[in-house]
């Protein structure tokens, strides 16, 4: 499905760690590959209120739980940094689309790293 939001369909998602060599790209494509399939959830599902919007952004926020097992094979890990850069693309995401009161913490709330 492709992305019909201009704004996400443009926008460089995780842009900090691909410019830092500690972040290997090919597990940061992953990490982009989870809040581009976020959009595209959205977008289809189109989530009426906040509570539903949760559901997506947690089951997002679990997929990039499972990727910090990779990111430490390959040497790195999801440390300040990235959790920053991640929570920005949540609420990047999230704002996108419309939910500006959305909790910037509850949107990646069962998050391990």
């Amino acid at each position: 499905m492709a992305i019909t939001n201009q704004q996400v369909a443009k926008h460089a998602f995780l842009e900090g760690m691909y410019s830092d060599t500690y972040f290997p790209d090919s597990v940061v494509d992953k990490g982009r590959a989870i809040l581009l399939r976020l959009c595209e959830r959205i977008e289809a599902e189109q989530p009426t209120d906040l509570p539903s919007l949760y559901v997506l952004t947690h089951a997002a926020t679990e997929e990039f739980n499972d990727l910090e097992a990779e990111f430490d094979a390959a040497g790195s890990e999801l440390d300040t940094v990235a959790r920053e850069m991640i929570g920005e693309g949540f609420w990047f995401v999230a704002t996108a689309y419309g939910y500006r009161e959305a909790d910037a913490e509850e949107l990646i709330a069962p998050r391990d790293w």
